[in-house]
């Protein structure tokens, strides 16, 4: 990635005290939670800055607009999808 840029990450999953996260790019990053900051939790998306080598979690802060716009995003993705299911059971 490109220096002095923002990035976004979902946290996909907490597992003991590190949280995975998500970022745009499909890559995965185990993150310890005392890095991030309190409050995030599964499903938080993260603003996070980078230089030319890394992330830096210190930067990392909950975005709660991205956030909203993301699942109103979902939400709309899967009302078209409720849209074009006929329902019932399946028959093989």
């Amino acid at each position: 990635m490109p220096s002095n840029e923002t990035c976004f990450c979902v946290v996909d999953r907490i597992e003991g005290r590190t949280a995975v996260l998500l970022l745009d790019t499909g890559e995965e990053h185990g993150v310890s939670l005392r890095k991030l900051p309190v409050g995030t939790r599964e499903g938080t998306v993260l603003r996070v800055d980078n230089d030319d080598v890394a992330l830096d979690w210190s930067t990392a802060r909950i975005d709660e607009a991205e956030s909203a716009l993301r699942q109103r995003e979902a939400a709309h993705i899967l009302n078209r999808l409720r849209r074009r299911d006929p329902g019932g059971d399946i028959t093989l």
